[in-house]
């Protein structure tokens, strides 16, 4: 009967360590820059690994008062780039904890 407890235990304290590795990856990811670019680099626009915007730059020659559309199409274009890379990041560097477990439900 005691040695259940002890596994349950040792059970406890692993998954404790993996939940302080698991925070302290989020908080690199918090971190990271990734850059989306659309335009041939025209229009970057820089997220986190939280997916947090936090840069736009446009090129001054992509700016065209009459075709504001295209610009409009770019910064979209650059800022799904960045998210995607970003979503990438994140799956690889969560998807280290959940591999091997068998955990529905976690992400």
């Amino acid at each position: 009967m005691m040695r259940g407890m002890g596994n349950m235990q040792n059970m406890m304290k692993q998954m404790q360590k993996m939940q302080k590795k698991m925070a302290e990856a989020q908080e690199e990811l918090g971190e990271k820059r990734i850059e989306g670019t659309a335009g041939g680099g025209m229009v970057t626009v820089t997220v986190s690994g939280h997916k947090e915007v936090l840069e736009v730059n446009i090129k001054p020659e992509v700016v065209d008062p009459d075709d504001i559309e295209m610009l409009q199409d770019l910064v979209l274009a650059a800022t799904n780039d960045a998210l995607k890379k970003a979503d990438e990041l994140v799956n690889q560097t969560m998807g280290q904890f959940t591999k091997g477990l068998n955990l529905p439900g976690m992400f």
